[in-house]
């Protein structure tokens, strides 16, 4: 009886599937463009968007979805109003659906100049926001890679230096910073602690991650990526000041001050980008003078191995960042400026660009002034070490 009523159910699915094949449409499994995703706010309203056309305009995902929902040929599917719902729910789900949203915007013609509905916006005409707001954790990759391990060296010293490190590589350098209060998107100022004069830019990719996971193979690690987006680890060289507890180096001092870690300026989902390891060519410019540029191939450690090592210690979830490390042209081996200073100053244009990416671009804004009522118990200016 069982049987019977199945194989009945069965045929009858089929005839309704049959009878209206026309006008069933599933997800999609392919967009017809390439895009990346953002956070962006028209007349201060945030959205989720897609970055489509060379990074021309800005798609508002959910007003698109809902738009296209008005057909009736278009299931009822809620996309997260959030980046980080939409980073949890893209494999399971979801990318179909914004792959299916592609597809009809293109199909529609509702990319082109003279028919772009009121949720398709020229690029400048939004303000651009840091993608994620904000990830649990953004893991950091110290030192790694050969020309940072050797700033300053000269050739042939950096030579010899890289020999001895591929023999010895170890395991990589992790440390976290902060995230709410560290991380800016496009276009916010970077600012320099009062009194604090020795900063210093490292340009960076950012893997973004996709799925959860704890001890995640190597071989599998790119099946946890979301995706990618430009990174800066913003770096106060000054250090603690003489007496107390500990040395002089202090990873909270150096890297957990607010605006220390601009992302953005949107996500390449990983599908869009390929591998990294491959492709990676990242470059930092201020006030027009280039002094990074590194490709992946400078990596001690490559992208699956710093997700390896991460994931052994701690959860990755939805969401999360990992970002992959800087090259040579910070510390000793900074170059000279028009301002005179290996250091970052107030006024200074940086420029963290990351090919088949984007663009970060941020004013340096020195903090004049602090309130009068401290106690003394701040960080201080570091002008005011006792051992300079």
């Amino acid at each position: 009886m069982i049987r019977k009523t199945l194989a009945s159910l069965t045929l009858g699915l089929a005839l309704v599937f049959a009878a209206g094949s026309a006008h069933v449409y599933g997800q999609a499994s392919e967009s017809v463009e390439p895009f990346k995703v953002g956070t962006f706010a028209v007349e201060d309203v945030p959205f989720v968007g897609l970055v489509v056309r060379d990074d021309s305009l800005i798609v508002d995902l959910v007003a698109a979805n809902r738009a296209m929902e008005l057909l009736p040929r278009y299931a009822n599917l809620t996309i997260p109003g959030d980046m980080l719902g939409l980073i949890e729910q893209y494999e399971y789900g979801l990318k179909g659906r914004v792959y299916e949203v592609m597809n009809w915007l293109v199909e529609e013609n509702h990319l082109s100049g003279s028919n772009r509905p009121g949720y398709v916006h020229a690029v400048d005409s939004v303000d651009i926001l840091a993608p994620i707001q904000y990830p649990s954790k953004v893991m950091n990759a110290a030192v790694n890679f050969y020309t940072h391990a050797c700033e300053g060296c000269t050739a042939e010293q950096l030579e010899q230096r890289t020999r001895e490190r591929q023999e010895d590589r170890g395991v990589p350098y992790l440390f976290l910073k902060p995230t709410r209060g560290a991380i800016v998107g496009d276009g916010e100022d970077i600012i320099l602690p009062f009194g604090r004069d020795e900063i210093e830019y490292e340009v960076e990719m950012a893997i973004v991650f996709g799925k959860a996971g704890k001890y995640i193979s190597a071989n599998r690690a790119y099946d946890h990526v979301f995706g990618y987006m430009v990174a800066m680890d913003v770096s106060d060289r000054g250090g603690r000041p003489p007496g107390g507890y500990g040395v002089r180096s202090d990873w909270f001092v150096g890297k957990g001050h607010d605006t220390f870690a601009p992302h953005g300026p949107w996500i390449v989902p990983k599908e869009f980008y390929g591998d990294p390891m491959d492709r990676l060519h990242q470059i930092t410019v201020i006030d027009g003078v280039t002094v990074q540029e590194a490709q992946a191939g400078d990596m001690i450690h490559n992208i699956p191995e710093l997700i390896e090592y991460a994931s052994s210690l701690i959860t990755v979830f939805p969401g999360d960042v990992m970002q992959s490390g800087t090259s040579g042209g910070t510390g000793a081996g900074r170059v000279q400026r028009a301002t005179g200073s290996g250091y970052l100053v107030d006024g200074e244009t940086i420029q963290a660009s990351i090919e088949g990416i984007g663009t970060l671009t941020h004013t340096v804004r020195a903090e004049l002034t602090i309130p009068d009522d401290l106690s003394g118990a701040q960080l201080p200016p570091t002008s005011s070490y006792r051992d300079r």
